[in-house]
């Protein structure tokens, strides 16, 4: 027996489609905008991306972060992250900074050398130091662009390979819509773009494929069911609706699993939890409100099935 979180429901998605455009619209520009900042170099890169140095360690007793901070900035590294980790190791923290002078190893002496001189009754342990050169860091950055680029032209053969062609676009202008919107939000609250986040960015993409292809299986099992072209749209939104419960409980099931991460992961977690707990958000609406809508228009501006 099936489990429904809510009862059957008779929801004019379709009919609300322009609504959902014009969001999805701002959505996409704040994300392309995005975009062209972080080719600019002007959006906060992480070190993996636009080079430096982290450095992390542990103190014998505990240290508040703002003192730490206050050493930083004493020894010039005004704009350094400063995390506590939460590890077997007590007093952990991890220093990551992109000033400084050009050798990178000059930076992690300067930096365990600050330390020493703020905490000199608290000795400081250096457990490991990463180093990224910027030329590594460009480099990092084209990988990154072409591993979504190769996951875009996937989704698009896989759908089109299963549905057919119409439905591997709209699956991935979706796909896309939710990848862009989750740059937007990284962008503008700020968020360090690091190895993490594009990570997020690519699961973001795999969950809302999934969605997505959810939505357009049973919109194909209905479309062999209509004979009319004034049945179309009742057939899809019927579709939406039939697998709406579905769609929510397994969004939910799967925030839980992410909010539990975005709580106890700690800071080092946090941003990409975060940033899928806002992505699956943003997933389950394009499923409903941008995938099968694209389909809708496509069908209805250049007719294939209903001539």
């Amino acid at each position: 027996m099936s489990v429904r979180i809510i009862g059957k429901t008779n929801i004019d998605f379709i009919g609300l489609r322009k609504f959902a455009f014009v969001f999805s619209s701002i959505l996409v520009l704040g994300g392309l905008y995005a975009l062209v900042m972080m080719f600019a170099g002007k959006a906060n890169m992480g070190i993996e991306f636009g080079g430096g140095t982290m450095v992390q360690g542990y103190f014998d007793r505990p240290v508040d972060v703002g003192k730490l901070r206050e050493a930083a900035d004493k020894a010039g590294f005004t704009d350094a992250t400063i995390q506590e980790l939460r590890r077997d190791i007590p007093n952990s923290f991890v220093i990551r900074t992109k000033s400084a002078p050009e050798k990178s190893v000059e930076k992690s002496a300067l930096i365990e050398t600050a330390l020493k001189t703020a905490f000199p009754d608290n000795a400081f342990h250096l457990d490991s130091v990463h180093e990224v050169g910027p030329a590594v860091g460009k480099t990092l950055q084209k990988q990154a662009r072409l591993a979504v680029l190769i996951s875009m032209l996937g989704i698009l053969i896989y759908v089109a390979a299963r549905f057919d062609f119409r439905f591997g676009v709209a699956a991935t202008v979706a796909t896309l819509h939710d990848i862009l919107a989750a740059l937007a939000i990284v962008y503008f609250l700020n968020w360090e773009i690091s190895i993490l986040v594009i990570s997020a960015v690519l699961t973001l993409a795999g969950y809302s494929l999934t969605d997505t292809v959810v939505v357009f299986d049973r919109i194909r099992e209905n479309l062999r069911l209509m004979r009319r072209k004034a049945d179309f749209v009742p057939g899809v939104n019927l579709s939406i609706n039939a697998v709406l419960s579905r769609t929510i409980l397994t969004s939910l099931t799967t925030l839980l699993a992410v909010v539990s991460i975005l709580v106890v992961g700690g800071e080092v977690l946090r941003d990409f939890a975060a940033l899928l707990t806002m992505g699956i958000i943003i997933g389950t609406y394009s499923s409903v409100f941008v995938a099968a809508p694209i389909y809708v228009e496509w069908e209805n501006r250049r007719p294939k099935r209903f001539q």
